[in-house]
């Protein structure tokens, strides 16, 4: 008899976690597993490019409230949780003024603890169920499962969290699953005790999906990402987030170019995403660097064409888990950097080919200028 899984996650727009579920599901056996897939919110590119024997659960029009604006749950009628969400930002807004967190994640676990007693059961009952992505409330308290596993695609002790809302719902997994060895490091640091319970799976890439996508390029990515003698092209991808340190790409493009000069070099940074941090990081662009230094390109279904194009891929990140952009532009052929994170080592040490320089600008800058120039010996 078959082993009977369901994985659970957001939506399946292009994003790490949302391309390395992809990778998962094309890697099963399903000889051996009859998988489900519940999408709280059917939006999403990868939607298109899931495997022939996954099945799709139909929406529930509960879930797909999550996230959406306000007004427009509102405006459909569900007020209870319209009016969870208003409390639990209210909780929110009072921890954010004890604790003044540099970052907003907290917010999603006050949301879950309100929301998820709103939410429906999922029908029927798994050997698996699989959390994809946090907050892990929804999976833990209805989906019936005689196993449940949550992922971890970050490192913990760089966010922003709420440990007596999360605490207890790590506790209610039978199996935590982290990317890498140092998200579980990372892991362990802030939430100890739950040691017995880790694994450590890396991501898996989807190949055939991202070759597939990278030969579609054509006339648009090579006019808004010319190759041109004598520029360097850096792309970057992902959201517009305090994580990824895009706010900071136009003050180390600006120092990049200074030294570049001297050596008849200009580089011009791509940055291919969205997000809250938009308005900032093109404040940012305005004040920090030159015309045409940065170019913000916005969101692409496909960003796969302009990775295989770019003659330098850079991840500036403050920090992450284990991020699959950097995997995917590896995997396309690319040179890859790796700004110096907390758990930047166990990324590069999992690549062929992967450089590393200092977060801070000026080490940045420096450190990007002298691979660039090498690159040309």
């Amino acid at each position: 008899m078959k082993t009977h899984i369901l994985f659970s996650i957001h939506y399946l727009e292009l994003g790490g976690a949302e391309t390395s579920l992809l990778g998962l599901l094309e890697s099963l056996d399903y000889s051996r597993y009859d998988v489900d897939l519940f999408v709280h919110s059917h939006r999403g590119e990868l939607l298109k490019a899931l495997p022939a024997e996954v099945h799709l659960l139909p929406e529930m029009p509960e879930y797909a409230q999550i996230e959406r604006p306000l007004k427009d749950v509102i405006r459909d009628g569900f007020f209870r949780i319209a009016l969870a969400r208003l409390r639990a930002r209210f909780e929110y807004a009072r921890y954010a003024r004890r604790k003044r967190p540099e970052d907003g994640s907290a917010v999603f676990s006050y949301v879950a603890r309100r929301v998820a007693p709103l939410m429906p059961e999922l029908p029927g009952e798994y050997d698996v169920a699989v959390s994809y992505l946090a907050p892990h409330d929804y999976v833990l308290e209805k989906v019936r499962a005689k196993k449940k596993l949550c992922w971890l695609h970050t490192d913990y002790s760089s966010i922003d969290l709420d440990k007596t809302l999360e605490k207890p719902v790590f506790a209610g997994y039978d199996s935590i699953v982290a990317v890498s060895e140092s998200v579980c490091r990372s892991f362990l640091k802030v939430f100890p005790g739950f040691e017995k319970k880790m694994e450590v799976r890396r991501n898996l890439l989807p190949f055939k999906y991202i070759n597939a996508r990278a030969a579609e390029g054509g006339e648009s990515e090579a006019a808004e990402m010319p190759a041109r003698e004598g520029i360097v092209n850096i792309l970057s991808v992902g959201r517009f987030c305090r994580a990824k340190n895009f706010d900071n790409v136009p003050r180390i493009c600006r120092i990049l170019n200074e030294t570049l000069n001297d050596k008849g070099l200009r580089a011009v940074w791509y940055l291919i995403g969205y997000g809250s941090d938009e308005v900032l990081i093109r404040q940012r662009i305005a004040g920090d660097s030159l015309p045409g230094e940065v170019v913000i390109l916005g969101k692409k279904d496909n960003p796969y064409p302009y990775m295989k194009a770019c003659d330098l891929y850079v991840q500036p990140s403050r920090f992450e888990g284990d991020p699959v952009t950097v995997h995917e532009a590896a995997a396309l052929g690319r040179p890859v950097v790796l700004s110096k994170f907390s758990t930047s080592a166990d990324v590069a040490a999992s690549l062929d080919t992967c450089a590393t320089v200092p977060l801070d600008n000026e080490g940045c800058a420096r450190g990007l200028a002298d691979i660039i120039c090498s690159s040309l010996r």
